[in-house]
């Protein structure tokens, strides 16, 4: 197979490279990628003791196993897969089908190479592609999105009353997500909810974030790290809101199950599009239900209140 490195293996340690100064592409390839086909016939050509060809009991050596280990290896029913089976477990990263081929080649060993060294190139290829395409197909996601854990200045000084200097920053009792085409009901919401005795502190973007930064990135923080609950005002309007999915999502995302309670959906308007189905499963505070309107803002007040 081109490209393997010789290897002077001696003594040396299980994880050691195959050839630091000058690694083929095999040697980034683990020993994981070779299929059963290819290991069963490695064990073939191994597994006999010979008295003139290097076997099982010789690579071994050249991995530095100890006496008692290659002796613990012999009453195995196959020796060399039960050697590649420690050596990936000891050394999950140095165990490369590079070094496994360079160690062969210095073994004297060209019969294997010969005889396994097509499928073990295609194994090797397959692997190969198989990591590119994963590669390719991992979702993009931004960092400061990716947890709403403060890393940057960018997270200090979010809202109107956060300290400047980022040693203070405040803090709530909800968040609101709405739909700027919702903002009368929010303002109702504000009144009933921090201007009476229940005194909640709501967080409502338009009123409380500072312009300037990330609304992803603010929106995040917000949610994780500075509100206790989160309020989802539903209406026909939030169903085309890209800003309120996103939101929900989020917080649904840090609350699987609804486990403790964080996310409260309110249905603010009678709706002609159906209710959003990631939301079914939690209970609603229906402010379009003549018959339940007048408990309705002393139960959502007291959802917001419990720890």
């Amino acid at each position: 197979m081109a490209g393997v490195a010789v290897v002077d293996a001696a003594g040396a340690s299980p994880c050691a490279p195959a050839n630091a100064s000058s690694p083929s592409e095999e040697d980034s390839v683990p020993l994981v990628a070779l299929n059963y086909s290819v290991r069963r016939r490695l064990g073939l050509f191994l597994n006999p003791r010979a008295p003139v060809a290097s076997d099982w009991t010789a690579l071994a050596e050249q991995l530095g196993y100890e006496y008692l280990e290659i002796k613990h290896f012999e009453g195995k029913a196959d020796p060399t897969e039960s050697l590649l089976a420690d050596w990936q477990k000891r050394c999950p990263g140095g165990a490369t089908v590079g070094r496994l081929l360079g160690l062969l080649r210095l073994l004297g060993r060209r019969d294997v190479l010969a005889d396994l060294g097509t499928s073990i190139e295609e194994d090797c290829k397959k692997y190969l592609r198989r990591k590119q395409q994963e590669e390719a197909e991992r979702p993009l996601q931004v960092p400061a999105v990716d947890s709403s854990i403060s890393r940057s200045s960018e997270l200090q000084g979010i809202t109107t009353r956060d300290d400047p200097l980022g040693q203070t920053v405040e803090k709530f009792d909800a968040f609101i997500c709405y739909c700027p085409n919702d903002i009368h009901f929010v303002q109702e919401m504000i009144q009933e909810l921090e201007q009476t005795e229940h005194r909640l502190k709501l967080c409502v973007f338009d009123r409380d974030v500072l312009p300037g930064s990330c609304v992803w990135s603010i929106t995040s923080e917000l949610i994780e790290t500075r509100c206790r609950k989160m309020v989802v005002v539903i209406s026909d309007d939030y169903l085309d809101s890209e800003a309120c999915d996103f939101q929900t999502k989020f917080a649904l995302s840090l609350n699987p199950g609804a486990r403790l309670k964080r996310l409260i959906p309110v249905k603010c308007k009678s709706m002609k599009k159906d209710f959003p189905s990631i939301l079914r499963f939690i209970t609603v505070c229906d402010y379009t239900n003549p018959c339940t309107k007048k408990w309705f803002w002393m139960r959502l007040a007291k959802s917001l209140l419990l720890p």
